[in-house]
């Protein structure tokens, strides 16, 4: 009985590549899916905040309003845009999963649509920016 002849030598880490025809490898799909979780995750726990502050106009109207009142500063503007810019980018990535998902030609065109999600979510928060900072900023 002869043995069989030993496998080549496998290369070094550095060199091997990954497989070819996967979605998520480190590159743009990767990060989409690792910002929809983000802002999923964010978006969940201002709604929690939300529906927590919201449920005191109930218990007491005057801690509602203190509540309220403590709200309208520089920081939590800058807050409330964050907040856009999560509901913004989370949204149209959805329709983007969605999409890949269930359309055939998903998958094949993932990166694409990923630029176009990119390209809408900054023509929606350059329109939504200027106004919403000169009101936190300015005073009206």
């Amino acid at each position: 009985m002869s043995a069989a002849p030993p496998a080549p030598p496998r290369p070094p880490a550095k060199t091997r590549k990954a497989p070819v025809g996967t979605l998520y490898r480190g590159r743009e799909g990767m990060w989409s899916w690792v910002a929809h979780r983000v802002t999923g995750v964010a978006i969940f726990f201002f709604l929690l905040v939300h529906v927590l502050d919201t449920s005191l106009v109930r218990l007491s109207p005057q801690d509602y309003n203190d509540v309220i009142g403590t709200y309208k500063n520089p920081i939590m503007g800058l807050g409330e845009a964050g907040l856009v810019a999560a509901i913004v980018f989370h949204a149209f990535n959805g329709i983007r999963i969605i999409l890949v998902d269930f359309w055939a030609k998903g998958p094949k065109y993932q990166r694409v649509m990923l630029w176009v999600v990119i390209g809408l979510f900054f023509v929606t928060m350059a329109g939504f920016l200027p106004r919403h900072l000169m009101h936190v900023f300015g005073g009206e």
